[in-house]
Formats: structure tokens, C-alpha cells, sequence
């Protein structure tokens, strides 16, 4: 079951910068992300009437996934963007991969909780991999100045926020309630506050007909929000904040595979060795400790006294 929900995860991630790239024109970007998510809440709120699984979670719950939809489903894709605008996305995709990192030490911070080194090393041989893949991006920002540090930080922004609402979906999932039921009250509180800031900044309320926004709309929505989402952080669940996030070490590399498929990208030296490591790190992050071995085995001569 980890090994599908975590292919599941990285497939469907790995694959949504296509719908992102069509939702770019002319409807304003937070509006975008507002429809992304009302319709993602919408389909999940009448899945759990269907299922008689609808409740309203209450108490310190009830604040724990007002954070959560602020930080997964409003702040942290307002970040991204904002730093998208700013740096290129090879450099955003190297500062949002170390989510790994930042989950497994806010888990040490809030929670107590041991670093594994194996996670720590894991994540830290993802991210050298990632400087490889996208190292022709990172050489042409090198020098760029201010705007270069502004979009960095927004990145980082991003990525504390999505790491924050990791732990929260922890928290939420030990005290009993399902990714699904907190996810579609996360999604309604990411959508209202984006559609109050769109009528706040008086930004134009638009719809593009055409198919290919409409086809990304429900890309996006429905694996990319319903499924992915709750795909996601039912691994945070089962298998902790920080092996869950080395899903995001894969998405680029999915996504530069598609990119040579549809665009022409092409593999080079530094790009496979890149590879490599992302792929080692992922054996590392996954690899379970050997048992230990039995008194015999460790110690043939008090077995045979």
C-alpha cells in the first residue's frame, strides 16, 4: 500500500506542471488556484456525504486544519508563484525538494522525534542530485542580485509552510480523522481566503472556456488535489513527515522526463548523474535496519559456553 500511494503521489505531481503551464494566461493566477481547490473541496465534501463520513472537526482539530488549509492550500502556493515570478523553476524545485529536510527537523523541534540519519542523508544526496539536474538553470541565475535572494526566500516561504501542514495532517491523523474529511475542509478555507483576496485587490473574476484550461482545471482538481493530496499525506500518516516528503525530490525528475517526451529536453552528463543521486537517496530514505542479531549469532562463544 505505501509503494502505490507513494508511485501514486510522485506520477500525478510529477505530471501536473503541464496543467500549471495551461492555466497560465488569461485568468489571474490566485483565481486559478481558488477554482483548483473549491472544486477539489466540493468533490470530496460530496464523497464523504456519500460515504456518511462528513463530520466538522472541533476543538483545538478545528484551528489545527484552519493551519493546515492556510499553509497547504493558500500560502504555500502563493509563495511558489511569487517565486516562479522571480527565479527560475529549476531553483524552485531544488528549494521545494528539501521539504525532507525541513519536515524531518520541525518533527525534532515540535514533536521530539530522532533524526534518522539515514532520512537526513537520503535527503541531503536528493538535493545534491537536484543541483545537477538543474544546475544550467542555477548557473544562469548566479549573479542576478536581489531578485534572485527575494525569490529564494519566497521558495523557502513556500516550502516551511508546506512543511508545517505536514505535521499538522500528522497531528490531525493520530487524534483519529482522515486525510480526506480534514483536506476538504483545508481546501474550503484555502479557497475562501483566495476568493476574499481576489475581491479585496479587485482582481477581475474570469473564465477561460477553451479546453485546454478546462482540461488542466480538472487535472489539477481531481488527481492533482483530491487524489494527490490525500494520496500525500496518507503517507505522512503511515510512514512520518519525512519519508513522505522525499516524494518531492521525484517530481522533478518525472516531470523532466515528460518534458523530453512533449519538449525536446535533453539528458546530459550532470543531468543523469543528478539521477543517480535522487535515486540512491530514495534506497536510502526507504532502507528499513537490519534486525539485530540474535545472542548466538553475535556471540558464538557464549553460546557454546
Amino acid at each position: 500500500m505505501n509503494a502505490m500511494l507513494y508511485a501514486l503521489v510522485v506520477l500525478i505531481w510529477g505530471t501536473t506542471w503541464i496543467a500549471l503551464k495551461w492555466q497560465l494566461g488569461v485568468v489571474p493566477i490566485p483565481l486559478s488556484i481558488a477554482y483548483r481547490f473549491g472544486l477539489a473541496a466540493l468533490i470530496l465534501f460530496a464523497w464523504l456525504a456519500w460515504r456518511g463520513q462528513l463530520q466538522r472537526p472541533r476543538g483545538r482539530a478545528g484551528l489545527w486544519v484552519l493551519g493546515q488549509g492556510l499553509c497547504l492550500f493558500c500560502f504555500n502556493f502563493v509563495c511558489f508563484l511569487n517565486a516562479s515570478a522571480l527565479i527560475h523553476s529549476g531553483l524552485v524545485a531544488v528549494v521545494f525538494s528539501s521539504a525532507t529536510l525541513w519536515n524531518a527537523l520541525l518533527a525534532r523541534l515540535v514533536h521530539g522525534r530522532r533524526l534518522a540519519p539515514q532520512v537526513m542523508a537520503g535527503g541531503g544526496l536528493g538535493l545534491v542530485g537536484l543541483l545537477l539536474l538543474f544546475w544550467p538553470e542555477i548557473r544562469s541565475a548566479q549573479g542576478a542580485g536581489v531578485s534572485t535572494l527575494q525569490g529564494l526566500a519566497w521558495a523557502l516561504g513556500g516550502t516551511l509552510c508546506f512543511s508545517t501542514g505536514n505535521l499538522l495532517s500528522a497531528a490531525l491523523q493520530g487524534q483519529g480523522l482522515k486525510p480526506a474529511q480534514t483536506n476538504a475542509w483545508g481546501m474550503l478555507v484555502g479557497t475562501l481566503l483566495l476568493l476574499s483576496y481576489c475581491l479585496l485587490q479587485g482582481v477581475p473574476f474570469a473564465y477561460e472556456p477553451g479546453w485546454r484550461y478546462s482540461s488542466a482545471l480538472l487535472y489539477l482538481a481531481i488527481p492533482g488535489s483530491v487524489i494527490g493530496f490525500t494520496a500525500y499525506l496518507t503517507l505522512v500518516g503511515r510512514l512520518g513527515p519525512e519519508r513522505a516528503a522525499y516524494s518531492t525530490v521525484l517530481f522533478p525528475v518525472v516531470a523532466l522526463n515528460v518534458s523530453a517526451l512533449f519538449e525536446g529536453y535533453r539528458w546530459t552528463l550532470p543531468a543523469l548523474l543528478g539521477l543517480a543521486c535522487v535515486m540512491a537517496g530514495n534506497v536510502l530514505v526507504f532502507r528499513k535496519k537490519a534486525p539485530p542479531l540474535p545472542i548466538s549469532a553475535a556471540n558464538p562463544r557464549q553460546s557454546a559456553a
